[in-house]
């Protein structure tokens, strides 16, 4: 008893030792991690002004010492994998850059960017189709599982159980029953519900697992998520774009969606979906789905002798947590350093880095026309006002802004020059740029370019154009409150 109590009064006394310790060891581990200095001091604000939540957040939410090192890793191991056969296509590689320079110059330096960095083979004689919302994508998606002969890989952020989940499952189904080889990887958090069911359906036929799965002892993992939204199909045909498997993107009277979501998808046929399967085949891997070998039809023949299907050239930029570097800023920035005339972006969510907020300045400070689509009002309270504090230093160098009222444009597009277009799962965030598994094809063909640029301006027509004078005059307190959320923004 009175050892009991000569404890509990040790600890009354002498209590802020450990907790001292414990606020030492964090942020010296945050320090040794050499993050961007801002983040640095974000979390150290954090966690110095709220004590005991400020840890919890971090623990959650800004780990990544160790994290990181195991997925560079895993990236680095499988590049190794991949080394013979990289070389192998070095000079169809090549021959394909100097193809892509002839026809869009030196906006050709994203291929090259993305060869030299080992991201993605640059490729050419691709088909490339445009499609706008889910109203043409799911048709156009479904049509072509029906026709699926050999396998059918799914890699989705959200997969829900609605009427188009409960459709592509169907199919999925009725597919694996043939002996086509289906897999399913969808992100644990995202898809939460779609795992459940699937976990008790043990009889449907196909393969699926959840990415980096979140449980009791692996809590710090749930910061880093697969954004992905991509579908291989018989290693011949690929889609990419923003649309997950869910009803919400589908605009029609009889489907009651409240919200009408605005968004983009590309479907490619041709050698690019070749980088398509491979980086399946990697995140497929990571979590550690059953192996299979690309070797095994589900590559598109040999790239130098792949069927030619159109004109289109496309290479894909992928990012991780554990990549070299934030390759899809860095392969954003190549291409807007060699714009010439025009700069049209789409995202829904801005909150960037002070290299992409830059590179814009300066791109319409030099007289090119930037124009910057955002929505008028967000899914997210927190990162809608962290947005709306940088829009006016955008405003003041020239870059015109414009908030897409009709509904939520969840599109990540961007196109320059009607040359070069990126389409993908990438938002202007730091999230996208560092935290998130990501993905976008970057596209060089002129159908697709001009499309692209048609639809920017048709969303105009749906859109209020900010100038500076208008947002001077915004509330004061909602601009406090923007500036408020905008010390969170490198933590988003």
């Amino acid at each position: 008893m009175e050892f009991t109590q000569e404890l509990l009064h040790f600890l009354k006394q002498w209590y802020w030792i450990p907790i001292v310790f414990l606020y030492l060891g964090v942020l010296s581990t945050i320090l040794i991690e050499n993050r961007n200095p801002t983040k640095t001091l974000s979390w150290i604000l954090v966690i110095i002004f709220l004590p005991v939540i400020g840890l919890l957040i971090y623990y959650f939410f800004g780990q990544k010492f160790n994290k990181v090192r195991r997925l560079k890793r895993v990236n680095d191991a499988q590049m190794i994998r991949l080394e013979k056969e990289w070389e192998r296509l070095e000079p169809y590689m090549e021959q394909n850059i100097a193809r892509i320079n002839e026809r869009i110059g030196t906006l050709s330096r994203v291929f090259t960017f993305l060869k030299n960095e080992r991201v993605s083979s640059p490729t050419t004689e691709n088909s490339v189709k445009l499609l706008i919302n889910g109203e043409e994508k799911f048709p156009d998606f479904l049509k072509s599982l029906r026709g699926a002969c050999h396998s059918i890989h799914l890699e989705y952020y959200i997969f829900e159980m609605g009427t188009i989940g409960r459709e592509v499952l169907h199919i999925l189904e009725e597919k694996a029953k043939e002996g086509v080889f289906v897999r399913v990887l969808v992100d644990s958090i995202g898809s939460p519900a779609f795992i459940k069911y699937l976990a008790k359906r043990k009889d449907w036929g196909g393969e699926f697992r959840g990415f980096l799965p979140v449980t009791f002892t692996s809590l710090g993992s749930s910061n880093y998520r697969n954004h992905r939204k991509i579908a291989i199909i018989d290693g011949k045909i690929g889609y990419i774009g923003g649309i997950n498997i869910s009803d919400r993107y589908i605009n029609t009277p009889t489907n009651n969606n409240p919200l009408f979501w605005r968004d983009t998808s590309l479907k490619i046929e041709g050698p690019a979906v070749n980088m398509l399967q491979i980086g399946f085949w990697n995140s497929w891997n990571l979590a550690d789905g059953r192996p299979f070998q690309l070797s095994d039809g589900y590559l598109l023949h040999q790239m130098p002798d792949t069927e030619r299907k159109g004109r289109a050239a496309v290479s894909f930029v992928e990012s991780d947590p554990g990549s070299l570097g934030p390759f899809n800023m860095e392969a954003i920035l190549v291409g807007l350093g060699e714009a010439d005339n025009k700069i049209q972006l789409v995202t829904p969510y801005y909150v960037p880095s002070d290299e992409l907020s830059t590179a814009l300045k300066v791109a319409a400070a030099s007289g090119l026309e930037v124009e910057l689509m955002l929505p008028e009002k967000s899914d997210s309270y927190i990162v809608q006002h962290a947005s709306l504090s940088f829009i006016k230093p955008l405003l003041e160098r020239g870059v015109k802004v414009y908030f897409y009222k009709k509904g939520f444009i969840h599109a990540k597009t961007i196109n320059i020059d009607g040359k070069l277009s990126y389409i993908g799962t990438v938002n202007l965030d730091t999230r996208s740029f560092y935290i998130n598994y990501e993905i976008a094809a970057v596209v060089s063909d002129d159908a697709v370019c001009r499309q692209l640029e048609e639809q920017f301006e048709r969303d105009k027509e749906d859109c209020e154009l900010m100038t500076l004078a208008e947002w001077k005059k915004r509330n004061v307190w909602k601009r406090g409150l923007d500036s408020v959320c905008r010390l969170l923004a490198p933590l988003l």
